[in-house]
């Protein structure tokens, strides 16, 4: 990605990752992903703000060779995670006066991931400024917005943010500002269910404290920039609050039929209560879709067949990764099919430890569903009703 004007003397020269299709070994990514890094000219100093992933770190020398900088004063490192720093030791090289500015926690993070000589480091204190000449850089420690070391850097006279992965979104795009809200939403949505939510608390007060900052562009490093910080601040004060929806995920799998004909009835059971219900059939689902689906439900119901004395291998790691992501649902239950015996149902409860949720009966069937099951269906589908009757959703 060529290096991009923000605003005078501050550019975008980060790169664009078009195939990238996997994040971390877990995520998917539909649309590919960038890693903004970005430039600031004062009179006297210049900073850059975060680096790149290292499959990229030739693109990003590039920009600055090509722009002519000779001289990097400052690297203001705002996460450790290596899609961020990870160029860093080449940076180094280039620019071997370069210092490296972040907190102390971030400082021991570097050490460790990177191996970069300790005495790089200028630590810096929660709302500790710098000045670049007529430009100030302005440092909120923010500790659990991902990572326990990550932090904000303010540009206070161009009034731009730069809060790294926090308020992100994993899409390639040509872009330098949000130009489809739609699209954009969507894909910050997908980013904060499959990254952020597990912090959701720590993040809800510190969108007040962005607030109070008054940015006028928002720039973060995946994804484009925000020109109007009110769309994700708004979007992620609705991610983070407590508020819930009238709606059923139902993530499932079914081997040999007996399952999936519960869900098919208690999917039609939910719709006549007026509750919306989102089945997800694991052995097709995109984890990112079901992660996104659990922001804002109110239920998860888990629908599982027996494998020897246990759920099956995808429920099990989809509630593994449910209980890593610790949504704010309200209520879950387990539904599914044994035959010879077995325990799933309380293996699924015993997993979802990290998520505050109030279990609900399950309904577990031996062999294929009769009315006896069928009945214990209409009995979870109105004893969801009734809870989210009681949180004035219906």
């Amino acid at each position: 990605m060529t290096a991009r004007e923000i605003v005078p003397g501050v550019f975008s020269v980060g790169a664009i990752d078009w195939d990238r299709r996997l994040f971390d070994e877990l995520i998917p990514l539909p649309q590919g992903t960038s890693y903004n890094a970005y430039l600031v000219k004062g009179e006297e100093k210049t900073a850059l703000i975060d680096t790149v992933d290292p499959a990229k770190e030739y693109e990003l020398i590039s920009n600055l060779c090509r722009m002519g900088i000779e001289r990097i004063d400052y690297v203001v490192i705002n996460h450790a995670e290596q899609d961020h720093a990870g160029s860093l030791p080449m940076i180094l090289e280039f620019f071997p006066d370069a210092v490296i500015v972040t907190n102390e926690k971030c400082k021991d993070l570097l050490i460790a991931l990177l191996h970069v000589p300790a005495e790089k480091f200028r630590v810096i204190r929660d709302r500790e400024k710098i000045s670049l000449g007529k430009r100030t850089l302005q440092f909120i420690i923010t500790p659990w917005t991902h990572w326990p070391e990550t932090q904000l850097t303010f540009l206070e006279e161009d009034r731009i943010l730069f809060p790294c992965d926090l308020f992100g979104s994993h899409i390639a795009t040509s872009d330098l500002f949000m130009s489809d809200e739609r699209t954009t939403y969507v894909a910050a949505k997908r980013y904060y269910a499959e990254i952020m939510m597990p912090f959701r608390t720590s993040i809800r007060g510190y969108v007040g404290t962005v607030r109070g900052l008054n940015p006028a562009i928002i720039a973060p490093s995946h994804g484009p920039l925000y020109k109007n910080p009110s769309f994700i601040l708004d979007a992620y004060a609705d991610w983070t609050s407590d508020t819930v929806k009238n709606e059923v995920v139902l993530p499932y799998v079914s081997m040999h039929g007996s399952t999936l004909k519960m869900v098919d009835y208690f999917t039609d059971a939910l719709i006549a209560r007026g509750i919306a219900v989102k089945p997800f059939n694991l052995s097709k689902t995109d984890t990112g879709e079901l992660a996104m689906a659990m922001v804002d439900a109110a239920t998860v119901v888990i629908a599982t067949p027996t494998v020897l004395f246990g759920p099956h291998p995808l429920v099990v790691y989809a509630t593994y990764l449910a209980n890593l992501l610790r949504p704010k649902v309200r209520y879950a239950s387990v539904i599914g099919s044994y035959g010879w015996g077995g325990k799933a149902s309380e293996t699924v409860v015993k997993m979802l430890d990290h998520v505050k949720v109030e279990v609900l009966e399950p309904v577990m069937v031996r062999g294929l569903s009769d009315e006896t099951a069928l009945r214990g269906l209409d009995r979870l589908a109105d004893e969801i009703l009734k809870k989210h009757q009681e949180l004035n959703l219906v």
